[in-house]
């Protein structure tokens, strides 16, 4: 006898005299004539591994972990407390314990494995795999009711990752495909980024090219005036230089000849002198006659052969000055041909060059501009339902079917077809003649070869003319046809033979 109080994870269970079934309560007063145990509500984790196997007949290994414990309500305690617990043996503090957990451990896993594998066996592994959410709520809420019947709860359920049993490589593979895919998506995604990265650093750098190009093609252009124009300034410079060396050397022969000039004056004066001389010594005496004479020979003898050496000379330094003269002015035109020649050529191969650059880069836009053209005209087709909607499009775009009637009409325009009607007969229209339709067909025959013969030149056979003799018909009608086969004769068939 006593009063029980239970501590908070834990209840008291009351039986005996007073009571009808059972009496669960946090405290309450025992009496001889009752007992009382402690029933612990504090949840436990059972672990398992179930083999399993799914429609598709494939095996594998479920860990999984459940906490249960007893419900916190009255109805559900009474269910725990009379079904699953034993009997306590008591101790001297009476301390809280879950009685019969072990046997509860073994009812919950045969439930839990029970449940889980009716469930597994009717799905396939690629829907545990993929929908592992919808798995554990089916095993939660098949296993929750059948605890119902024991007033246990679940609170939790965990699915571990699911794996192979022993000879199974299901999931091992499964594994390997999902991390190649990754890891080939990632290639592809790093490919991609750096095709991205690639493409817009080669248009950069094309971009750069073309300004570099263009600022240096008018550099060149510019370096190009100022060489043309110190080439000019060279050339303007060598002929002043040409000029300057020959007045010079004109100064120097004009100096020459006048110096000549002037010694040669000179030595006539002396001449003259010593003409004067010698011939008053002669006068003064004989007996130098000769001497004087000779010595006059000789003095005019040397002075014509000074004058001549002379002449000679200057001759010759004016032959030769002109000579360098010209030499050094061919070569400074040489020099400056070359020059000029060689500047025009690289001139000439420069703007070449540029030329072919300025021709690729135009090829290469006007190729993305048709490009770009394609891929419109590409969508215009998808937007106007097809190749064929395109066309049409493109035929009414550019008047086509305009065109198209405007040169068939000017295909037949100017032609004259010439039409031949005829009417055979008095009594086209009458029917009281019975022959009337055979010689309708008599007298249509020579307009009609008639007609052939004009228009294409062919002229029927001449037995064909004579078909119409032999036939025995009225006067009147034999006569007209005959007539007409005359006619036929005469004028066709003449032609024909």
């Amino acid at each position: 006898m006593g009063y029980n109080v239970s501590d908070a994870n834990s209840y008291l269970v009351v039986t005996g005299g007073g009571i009808e079934d059972v009496k669960i309560c946090k405290k309450a007063w025992v009496w001889p004539w009752q007992k009382h145990s402690r029933i612990s509500i504090s949840p436990f984790d059972f672990e398992i591994t179930l083999q399993a196997m799914t429609i598709e007949k494939l095996q594998f290994s479920l860990p999984a972990v459940f906490t249960i414990g007893p419900d916190d309500h009255i109805d559900a305690l009474c269910k725990y407390a009379k079904i699953l617990t034993g009997r306590v043996a008591t101790s001297a503090k009476k301390e809280a314990t879950a009685t019969g957990r072990g046997h509860v451990q073994d009812i919950v896993k045969g439930i839990i494995e029970g449940e889980t594998r009716v469930i597994v066996s009717g799905m396939t592994m690629e829907e545990i795999f993929k929908e592992r959410q919808v798995f554990k709520t089916k095993v939660i809420e098949n296993v929750q009711s059948e605890l119902n019947q024991f007033g246990l709860r679940i609170y939790n359920a965990n699915v571990k990752e699911l794996q192979d049993t022993a000879g199974s490589e299901y999931f091992k593979f499964l594994s390997r495909k999902a991390h190649e895919g990754a890891s080939n998506q990632a290639k592809v995604d790093v490919a991609n980024a750096q095709m991205i990265g690639d493409v817009g650093e080669a248009k950069k750098r094309g971009e750069t090219r073309q300004e570099i190009s263009k600022i240096d093609a008018q550099t060149a252009v510019l370096e190009t005036q100022r060489k043309k124009e110190k080439a000019k300034a060279d050339a303007e410079l060598a002929t002043t230089r040409i000029n300057l060396d020959n007045g010079i050397n004109l100064a120097k022969i004009e100096a020459d000849r006048n110096a000549e000039a002037k010694d040669a004056a000179l030595q006539k004066d002396v001449e003259i002198q010593r003409s004067y001389m010698e011939l008053e010594r002669r006068r003064a005496t004989d007996l130098v006659h000769a001497k004087i004479e000779r010595e006059s020979a000789e003095q005019k003898a040397d002075a014509k052969f000074y004058a001549e050496n002379k002449n000679a000379d200057g001759l010759f330094y004016k032959q030769q000055q002109d000579a360098e003269a010209r030499y050094l002015a061919t070569v400074k035109d040489a020099d400056a041909l070359v020059y000029q020649q060689k500047q025009e050529a690289e001139a000439s191969f420069f703007r070449a060059t540029k030329e072919a650059e300025a021709s690729f880069i135009a090829k290469q836009k006007e190729a993305e501009g048709i490009k770009e053209m394609a891929k419109a005209y590409e969508h215009m087709s998808s937007i106007l339902g097809g190749p064929q909607g395109l066309l049409q499009y493109m035929m009414l775009r550019n008047n086509t079917y305009e065109k198209l009637a405007k040169a068939n009409a000017q295909a037949i325009n100017g032609l004259q077809p010439k039409i031949t009607v005829w009417n055979t007969g008095d009594n086209a229209g009458s029917s009281s003649d019975a022959s009337a339709p055979i010689r309708n067909i008599l007298q249509s025959l020579p307009p009609l070869l008639s007609t052939i013969n004009e228009q294409t030149g062919i002229a029927p056979p001449s037995w064909l003319a004579q078909m119409g003799s032999q036939q025995e018909q009225q006067p009147q009608s034999q006569a007209l046809v005959k007539g007409k086969e005359e006619k036929l004769v005469n004028g066709v068939g003449g032609s024909g033979q």
